[in-house]
């Protein structure tokens, strides 16, 4: 039987040279391939190019690019429009952006079947809802109705699969469908893509995250800078890799074994970092000085409570009793799905917003003791890192810019002085003078969080917040930053809080966790007992739905 799918000598050219590079893949009927790889390796581009979508200006040759047997480059705008949604579903990452916010999600996925179906628009209807039954969304006569923004982000994703197919497609292509979500969002979507898996039909994930490939794929092609380095079999890719890349790619997977060691290695580390090499990292005096044993918590959270009210009008509450301690020099992490109270608490650390009962001890000082002015002052000791760096830049800014703003807070007053912190604030997060003058969009997505970093950390603080700072980057970038936060804690004493959805990052980084659920700490104690020996059902169930990497643990 002919593949599906058949791929020789594959290349894409936007016209600064090949960004996919005589790439060949082949696609069997009821198989699911994953293409692995970091951000640029070309892996989206050599799906996208399976559907017609390579991108605006992009020069398309190949020896062979076949579906079901018919030389697709060929095609016409018009024949690609027939085999789009019908013959090859699309899911890609970001639900939300994919969906038309301005029409229900009945709506979306009801096109398409208007579109390659003969079907009337009672029995579109009647479709739509079993689609949506079909991928697990609770009341789909309901949802069906509702707009994208109404939904959590799992369920934007499975509506967004049940449009991708709803023709019933023989190829279903998805572009890293599980980033970025819950352990338990991120289980069911992959029990879902596995179950859709037919005799008839075929899947080719795209993903860098190799657990979520180890249980789904039957094989892995691996790329790098827009070539396969490596293909196989799934158990024997992962298990004995034989390229040194694909070996990198697993080393700096969090995993119990690696707890306590680097999961960069040299080479990795400097491959996010353009330009001369930073061999020593510059020292910024901390104030007051190394945590000592007598040293009181850096933050005491007493009682938090908070509440908002509900589109109804009724009150919700966010954050209930919520109480905590994080010790100087020490990471306490917080784990829980989304709704879980972990950034609203966070919020409330800052003092970004006020609780509705409970405190905030500062080195023990509570927060609302403190004047305004006070709290101006004290607010320079916290910090903290967002997930998207990119959105919390102005991109008008020059890196120079950035860093000066916060430089400023610090009392760095325009001149050399502030010119020379900023380059020490590079240096310190393995950057160089050379990138003061760019801007966040010149940057790679490691260096634009190594910046963030860098600008947390100009007012010398006693804790940095860490607001899913990792969960949007490559394993490898996001193996440097893990280290590289590492590296300040035990250079500096910095104390971190750490939010995270990613269990695997969370032990990692963590010396004590709190879980939340529904607002509510529902277990906290020692990272290792944690994870070990949860006591509570809910932390069970997280840990039961994190994909695991069979060959790291």
């Amino acid at each position: 039987m002919n593949p599906l799918v058949e791929i020789a000598d594959l290349r894409v050219d936007f016209g600064h040279g090949p960004v996919v590079d005589g790439v060949s893949l082949h696609v069997d009927r009821g198989e699911c391939l994953a293409v692995v790889g970091e951000s640029g390796s070309g892996k989206s581009v050599t799906s996208r190019t399976l559907v017609g979508l390579a991108g605006h200006g992009a020069t398309v040759t190949a020896g062979r690019l076949r579906f079901d047997g018919q030389d697709v480059t060929r095609l016409s705008e018009r024949d690609w429009r027939r085999i789009r949604g019908a013959r090859i579903g699309f899911v890609l990452q970001d639900a939300l952006a994919s969906l038309d916010p301005l029409r229900p999600v009945g709506a979306e996925i009801a096109e398409s079947l208007k579109l390659h179906t003969g079907l009337t628009r009672r029995q579109r209807e009647e479709k739509v809802v079993e689609l949506l039954a079909s991928v697990g969304v609770p009341e789909p006569e309901l949802r069906a109705h509702q707009y994208p923004h109404q939904l959590s982000g799992g369920l934007r994703q499975r509506a967004l699969i049940a449009s991708a197919i709803a023709c019933g497609p023989q190829l279903l292509i998805a572009d890293e469908p599980t980033t970025a979500r819950d352990a338990t969002v991120q289980l069911q979507v992959l029990t879902l893509l596995d179950a859709l898996k037919t005799s008839e039909t075929a899947l080719l994930i795209v993903s860098h995250d190799l657990a979520v490939v180890s249980r789904l794929a039957d094989r892995v092609a691996v790329m790098r800078e827009g070539r396969i380095v490596e293909e196989g079999p799934t158990a024997a890719v992962l298990r004995d890799p034989q390229h040194p890349y694909t070996r990198s790619l697993l080393a700096a997977v969090p995993s119990a074994h690696a707890k306590g060691t680097r999961l960069s290695g040299p080479a990795r580390a400097g491959a996010a970092v353009a330009g001369p090499p930073v061999t020593r990292p510059v020292a910024i005096p901390v104030t007051p000085g190394p945590p000592q044993p007598a040293d009181p918590p850096v933050i005491e959270a007493r009682g938090l409570t908070k509440t908002f009210p509900a589109p109804d009008g009724a009150p919700r509450t966010v954050v209930a009793d919520v109480s905590f301690r994080l010790e100087p020099g020490t990471t306490l992490g917080i784990v829980g799905e989304s709704g879980s109270g972990k950034t609203t608490t966070a919020r409330l650390v800052l003092g970004l917003e006020t609780p509705d009962s409970g405190e905030v001890v500062l080195r023990g000082r509570p927060w609302a003791a403190l004047t305004r002015a006070q709290r101006r002052a004290e607010r320079r000791r916290l910090q903290i890192v967002y997930q998207d760096p990119l959105s919390s830049f102005d991109p008008r800014y020059t890196v120079a810019k950035v860093l000066g703003e916060a430089l400023g807070v610090a009392g760095y007053r325009r001149g050399p002085r502030r010119r020379d912190r900023a380059v020490e604030l590079l240096e310190l997060v393995r950057l160089h003078a050379g990138h003061l003058g760019r801007r966040p969009l010149e940057l790679s997505g490691g260096q634009r969080q190594r910046v963030a970093i860098a600008r947390a950390l100009a007012t010398e603080p006693d804790v940095v917040v860490c607001d899913e700072p990792v969960s949007a980057l490559d394993v490898s970038v996001q193996a440097q930053i893990l280290d590289l936060l590492a590296d300040l804690q035990q250079q500096l004493g910095v104390s971190y809080l750490f939010i995270s959805h990613d269990l695997g990052v969370i032990y990692h980084v963590s010396d004590h966790v709190l879980v939340m659920k529904d607002g509510r700490v529902v277990e906290a104690g020692a990272v290792r007992d944690i994870f070990e020996r949860p006591q509570h059902e809910y932390t069970r169930t997280l840990l039961t739905a994190i994909p695991r990497l069979a060959s790291v643990e």
